[in-house]
């Protein structure tokens, strides 16, 4: 049945009626079933159901429209109310708990190809962690980042002939309001003239593109300080002012996301995947992601494995 949304009637049903009524899950890994060909999925969900601890290779956006929605992310929990958001990152483990009654619309993307693009490297350090978006956290583009979802939720539902085009320009637009916005806020570069904290800002920018293209290297403190023209002990502090890392915290944050993506090539041995991501030695490689995602890279390797085997044979 359609719902009216602002005057428009939008068709919450029929668009999503490719979706096999499964959700493939092994070891708390999900295969996000995406729409047709697409890279998208968004739902509108008024199920009581609650989910267990899992993770997905898929960004996910929360937001309730009639009554809370409760989400666990690691160890944080968010209960989140109609006119809040919730964005989740992708790898992240996270439950969701929903009342006995209630609306909301789950937003699935396909963000990988996003790595890429010139700039994306300085917006991808504030998607290393949940962000919950609300009027108090975000009152400058708080209602900004609703209407750009608003326009999503319609594009899709509309099914509209450049739905996918629209949705991810959208996207960008959003996922740029934040970064503005971490910039304006935080005030990053305080009791430096304005024309020179936009000097720092572009600054940091090449630095953070610098970085995602030579994470491979020996890459140190002192040799990015010098690249990036401070001195070391100025670069740390503005470095974690800009990304809220260290550099390396940051430097292995960047490293187990390249590591992640190759670990599902079946050609790799892990040897090489260590390698290719930056890593000095198979013995720093095991112990780092063992540390930062709860499993060896072997087992992390067996469970996509397990999970993209067993999604082939239930689509065949």
């Amino acid at each position: 049945m359609a719902k009216e949304v602002n005057g428009n009637y939008l068709d919450f049903y029929s668009v999503n009626n490719d979706f096999t009524g499964r959700r493939f899950i092994e070891n708390t890994k999900e295969v996000v079933e995406y729409n047709r060909s697409s890279t998208i999925r968004i739902w509108y969900n008024e199920q009581n159901l609650s989910y267990d601890t899992h993770w997905h290779g898929a960004l996910e956006i929360i937001m309730p429209v009639d009554n809370y929605y409760d989400v666990t992310v690691s160890s944080a929990r968010y209960h989140i109310c109609p006119g809040e958001i919730l964005i989740i990152p992708p790898g992240e483990l996270h439950s969701l708990c929903a009342p006995p009654t209630g609306k909301r619309f789950i937003f699935l993307f396909d963000i990988s190809h996003f790595s890429k693009m010139h700039g994306f490297a300085g917006i991808q350090s504030l998607l290393a962690q949940p962000i919950y978006v609300n009027k108090e956290a975000y009152p400058y583009i708080h209602e900004d980042v609703y209407q750009y979802l608003v326009q999503m939720r319609n594009e899709y539902f509309n099914k509209n002939e450049y739905a996918e085009l629209t949705i991810y320009s959208l996207l960008l637009q959003m996922f740029t309001k934040f970064g503005y916005n971490h910039l304006n806020t935080f005030n990053q570069f305080s009791n430096v003239k304005i024309n020179k904290q936009k000097e720092y800002v572009q600054r940091f920018n090449k630095l953070m593109d610098y970085i995602d293209e030579h994470y491979m290297d020996d890459l140190t403190l002192e040799t990015i300080a010098e690249e990036s023209g401070f001195s070391k002990y100025h670069f740390s502090r503005l470095f974690k002012l800009y990304t809220n890392f260290t550099f390396y915290d940051y430097l292995t944050y960047r490293r187990i996301k390249v590591a992640e993506a190759l670990l599902i090539e079946p050609n790799l041995s892990i040897t090489e995947v260590a390698l290719q991501s930056g890593f000095p030695s198979i013995s720093t490689f095991n112990r780092v992601f063992k540390q930062k995602k709860n499993c060896t890279p072997s087992e992390y390797r067996n469970k996509n494995s397990q999970t993209n085997f067993s999604n082939h044979k239930k689509e065949n």
